[in-house]
């Protein structure tokens, strides 16, 4: 056995891996020939700010009594300038943000793995294309534009990571610490000759990045004072640094200024996934070479913006976030970023019409160049005979586009060049994804037949190993030997195939998989006989509407990751079962109380997500409501007989109650704190880490009956969670551990209902007794439903009290008993941690059941393997890389967490068992004992 999980976990962790390879691999390509547009350009320098995490609508809009909340910018859009909202891409987080906006494309997702920060793809930036660039902000933005440069003329001025602290009293200081630097730096450069004639040539970019506006809005939201603070600070700090430098270069109208976001945020402080509060974001633009304000009588957009922010009368033009790249390129006349995929936004450029026509012809060759090695790399790499081009743009279609749109320019027909140019580009762009995905559908059905043939050998080893529903047919050595030819000389054939066509060692293990896993299948074809005619011998409708029940269950565990609603009727399901199997007659009480905390349980799913609203009275409640239940079972406990118990154990418990009251304390204390901007207390962090390393020893210091070992896992899980949770969520793992609670319960009765076994008594049930293997029975039908149980409860710990799968919504409050400061892997794990909580709940209650209806716990672990493979299949083929990147995320973030739900549940059932059997012993008790 020890080999087949081996062959589970590496089979799972290809298909893991293989999405990534098959949709989302990175679309870069490399060795294109830099395109710059051959006329002067209006502009010598350009201003970029990038005020991080501000909404569009928190610029625009005006305040209660009417009055713009950025008078400057407002002015600006309204007597110099241009305006429009740029349209961001989910993930909306500050990495792939400004890569949109500075290198022109938008940034795969092998870049999480980085944590947004490190070059995961080499690229070119306007950065790099500049002669001289100078920036200011934040250590997690900057360094990767510098890294990314060729030659040394990026610089970098950036404040200590420590000051990015959401428990500051004000994050505004971080914007003030880059416009007074700029100042200072602008000073100096007078009394330094080098830096002097630096900045007085031409291609030359100045970055501002603005990070208060994001870090205030994580603490307070952006609909709280500070955040609108901040915006005005930003405002007078914009104002400043364009009139010193207006003065510096002595009003001569060469530079360019551009105002944008990386992306917005929501109600509730997060961002990351594609809300339109986190994909709208402002642009104002203004200065050389920049369209001045154009008045409209009417202009048509679906939202109602403009009436809301009283700019109905002024052109707004939206632009794609990687657009801005391409338009910095044109304006101080630098080679478009060779990766870029923006179009040049015409409308902002106030240009002659030969200008723009030879800018957009320059952008249109700059993306058919891509086009062209994209399409040579897959020539090389696919037979001739298979190859088949993309036809739109083959080599003649190319060379009629390029003569016409020079003859149009030549002949003065800018607007005729300029959509032809469009097209090509539209064009080129659709070529490039038509290469990237090339070898999807190849790739995707390799897995797909692995995948099957993957969950018909668990199948088929579960029947054999565990069942009595075949019997033990001797093997044909001869058959089994042609077998094993006949496979291996398919084998030899796809690695040729795969030989000729050079292609990369990943798609060996795709492809080649397929063969040792159906092989496997084919070996057993006697025992898919012999089960067949096994199950034909049964009852048609018995068989069948058994097949149903299966299929139904799965597919509402499918659904419940689109629609959390679906674990509430799951939920209610659950609750009529002890009436359905009539079970409630042996065991009234117990169904009743099963019936009521399915009930209870069915209401979190309906909840809004967790972080929205916090609401730390709640927490409180769930503190208190903790210690009270630990009360009541402590009085039961002692009173109960146990001849094997000590009762100096029971001490134990007292210390617990202790750290649960103690988390309770902190967890008010400290959001108390942050409200009056007194930031983190270091008392509180230093009693919120110490609860997180000694809770686990505590338990572990527990008497190993059933009940008390799990009460304890409980008390023990709830004095972190307390410290991890902000609202509701606080009471979800006492709701659930009752119904698991329960469930220990029901299932002992469903054992006795069926006849399979006598009753243990649960009271005196020790986890470390050694298991009798001779007392381990086969499995039955009904064990199958035991394993559905689990899984559904395992789903309803991960999104019972909210979507995880979405980035946008972790709040970073959850974990500000421990840390305020921005640390995003830090972060990240504790957050892990609060996900897993509920998690080792289930567990430890599903090894709790193993041991007490006598089952080897591999046997019903390889059911849950094949109910989470068969999900898992679904969500392969529903992972999507189009559409709105809300979808996008979710699709990815499903995968991943069925696959590696299973590899997850691999390592619970470890955790579980150490949890529940280890003990460590104390060397008083010893003393005690030998009294």
């Amino acid at each position: 056995i020890p080999v087949f999980i081996l062959a589970g976990l590496l089979v799972h962790c290809v298909f893991l891996v293989s999405i990534f390879d098959i949709y989302f691999s990175s679309p870069l390509v490399h060795g294109m020939t830099p395109q710059q547009t051959p006329l002067p350009p209006p502009a010598k320098r350009l201003v970029l700010f990038v005020a991080d995490g501000l909404r569009a609508d928190s610029l625009y809009e005006l305040d209660s009594n009417g009055t713009a909340r950025a008078p400057y910018l407002r002015s600006i859009l309204e007597n110099n300038g241009s305006w429009g909202i740029s349209h961001t891409r989910v993930p909306t987080e500050s990495r792939p943000g400004h890569v949109a906006l500075i290198a022109g494309f938008y940034e795969d997702v092998s870049a999480v793995a980085k944590g947004w920060k490190e070059n995961p793809v080499e690229f070119d930036s306007v950065f790099n294309e500049s002669k001289y660039t100078w920036s200011w902000g934040s250590p997690d933005i900057l360094p990767m534009f510098a890294k990314g440069a060729t030659g040394d003329h990026v610089y970098t001025f950036c404040y200590a990571a420590e000051s990015e602290d959401f428990g500051a009293e004000d994050a505004a200081k971080l914007d003030i610490w880059v416009f007074d630097h700029v100042k200072s730096f602008f000073n100096s450069s007078r009394s330094n000759q080098t830096l002097f004639s630096a900045l007085n040539e031409e291609k030359v970019v100045l970055f501002l990045h603005l990070l208060g506006i994001d870090t205030n809005g994580h603490a307070h939201r952006p609909n709280s004072r500070e955040y609108q603070e901040n915006i005005k600070q930003v405002d007078e700090g914009v104002k400043e640094i364009a009139s010193l430098i207006d003065n510096f270069y002595g009003n001569d109208g060469k530079t360019a200024f551009i105002l944008t976001s990386d992306h917005g945020m929501t109600d509730w402080g997060s961002h990351g996934a594609g809300h339109p509060s986190e994909t709208l974001t402002p642009l104002i633009v203004w200065g050389a070479g920049v369209n001045y304000p154009q008045k409209v009588t009417t202009q048509f957009f679906e939202d109602n913006f403009l009436k809301e922010w009283k700019l109905e009368n002024l052109k707004r033009l939206d632009v794609n976030q990687a657009d801005i790249a391409p338009l910095m390129a044109s304006l101080i006349g630098v080679p478009f970023p060779l990766n870029s995929v923006g179009t040049l936004p015409l409308e902002y450029l106030n240009t002659s019409a030969l200008f723009k026509a030879e800018s957009m012809f320059t952008n249109a060759v700059q993306i058919l160049e891509q086009f062209k090695v994209k399409m040579s790399q897959k020539k090389e790499t696919t037979l001739s005979i298979l190859f088949t081009p993309f036809k739109p743009l083959s080599a003649s279609e190319q060379i009629n586009f390029l003569k016409k749109i020079r003859l149009y320019i030549e002949q003065q027909k800018y607007d005729e060049a300029v959509s032809l140019c469009k097209t090509l580009i539209n064009l080129a762009l659709e070529g490039l994804s038509y290469y990237h995905t090339y070898d999807r559908l190849f790739l995707g059905l390799s897995i797909a037949v692995s995948f099957v043939g993957w969950t018909t050998y668990v199948i088929l080893v579960i029947i054999k190993a565990h069942t009595n529903l075949t019997k033990t047919i001797s093997t044909n050595k001869k058959k089994s030997t042609v077998l094993f030819y006949g496979f291996a000389s398919a084998g030899m054939i796809i690695t040729f195939f795969l030989l000729i066509q050079t292609c990369p060692w990943t798609y060996y293990i795709y492809c080649l998989l397929p063969v040792p896993v159906w092989y496997a299948v084919v070996k057993e074809i006697p025992v898919i006989q012999d089960l067949a005619t096994n199950v034909l011998s049964l009852h048609i409708g018995q068989s069948a509407g058994f097949l149903l029940v299966c299929i139904l269950g799965i597919e509402i565990l499918v659904f419940s990751f689109f629609y959390r609603s679906a674990l509430t009727v799951g939920l209610l399901v659950f609750a009529g079962w002890p009436i359905i199997t009539q079970l409630w007659i042996q065991a009234k009480t117990k169904a009743l109380i099963w019936t009521l905390l399915c009930v209870l349980l069915a209401i979190f799913p309906l909840m809004p997500v967790v972080g929205r609203e916090p609401n730390i009275p709640l927490v409180i409640a769930a503190g208190l409501l903790t210690i009270l239940i630990s009360f009541f079972s402590l009085i039961s406990l002692c009173k109960s007989e146990n001849k094997y118990r000590d009762n100096e154990d029971l001490k134990v418990y007292f210390y617990q109650m202790f750290s649960v009251g103690l988390s309770t304390y902190v967890v008010g204390s400290t959001h108390n704190s942050l409200k009056i901007k007194q930031g983190l207390p270091v008392m509180n962090q230093i009693i919120s880490w110490m609860t997180l390393v000694f809770s686990p020893v505590l338990l572990l210091l527990s008497p190993t009956f059933l009940f008390e070992r799990l009460f304890s896992i409980l008390l023990s899980l709830m004095s972190t969670y307390l410290l991890l949770s902000t609202g509701y969520e606080a009471l979800f793992p006492l709701a659930l551990f009752g119904l698991m609670f329960v469930w220990i319960n029901m299932e002992q009765e469903a054992l006795h209902h069926y006849g399979l076994s006598v009753k243990p008594k649960l009271a005196v049930f020790n986890f470390t007794c050694t298991m009798d293997i001779t007392q381990l029975r086969q499995l039955h039908l009904d064990d199958v439903r035991r394993s559905f149980f689990f899984v559904f409860f395992i789903v309803t710990a991960f999104f019972g009290t909210g979507n995880i799968a979405s980035i946008n919504s972790f709040d970073p409050a959850s974990v500000y008993c421990f840390l305020t400061v921005f640390s995003p892997f830090m972060m990240g794990g504790l957050l892990l941690l609060k996900v897993a909580i509920p998690f080792v709940l289930v567990s430890c209650a599903f090894e709790a059941v193993q041991v007490t209806t006598q089952l080897s716990s591999k046997s019903l672990f390889l059911i849950v393997l094949v109910i989470s493979d068969i999900m898992a299949l679904h969500f392969f083929f529903l992972v999507k890389d189009y559409g709105s990147w809300l979808d996008i995320g979710t699709s990815i973030s499903h995968y991943v967490l069925v696959m590696s739900l299973t590899i997850f549940m691999m390592v619970m059932n470890g955790l579980a068992q150490l949890l529940t059997t280890r003990r460590l012993g104390l060397p008083r008790r010893n003393k005690h004992h030998s009294m």
